[in-house]
């Protein structure tokens, strides 16, 4: 597989999956977290801990990636995600709604594993068309 191929199977089966005993598999130990210019190691261990936390609030969420790039080692990814709402989140109950998030993952990969991740979800259009925050 590529990179994109990587990627993409990374996210539509071991995470949509929960399949957390495969992540040795795509995810380095010296992973690192890149949100803006902050850079901070989270290795696999932080990126299993993410998962988990993701998965109590959206036990049930899927990941699907409807296009990709790729420049060198690093691969953009813009997905789908979507998952009914059962746990708190940013202090907002839960809703059992199933809820549907778009947005954008930055991974580098050397040697067939990611060693960077980044990326933003565009979690505010959502949470407000489903009525669980207010507008101003």
């Amino acid at each position: 597989m590529d990179n994109k191929e990587i990627v993409k199977y990374f996210y539509e089966n071991i995470v949509s999956k929960n399949e957390l005993d495969k992540l040795p598999k795509f995810i380095s130990e010296d992973c690192i977290l890149r949100i803006g210019e902050s850079v901070t190691t989270i290795g696999l261990k932080g990126m299993k801990q993410h998962l988990v936390e993701v998965k109590k609030t959206y036990p049930d969420y899927t990941m699907k990636i409807i296009r990709q790039y790729s420049d060198g080692d690093y691969v953009i990814s813009e997905f789908i995600m979507q998952g009914t709402h059962k746990g708190e989140f940013i202090d907002i109950k839960p809703s059992n709604k199933i809820l549907t998030f778009s947005g954008v993952d930055i991974d580098k990969l050397v040697n067939g594993k990611i060693i960077e991740h980044g990326g933003a979800t565009n979690t505010f259009e959502t949470l407000f068309e489903n009525n669980l925050i207010k507008g101003i």
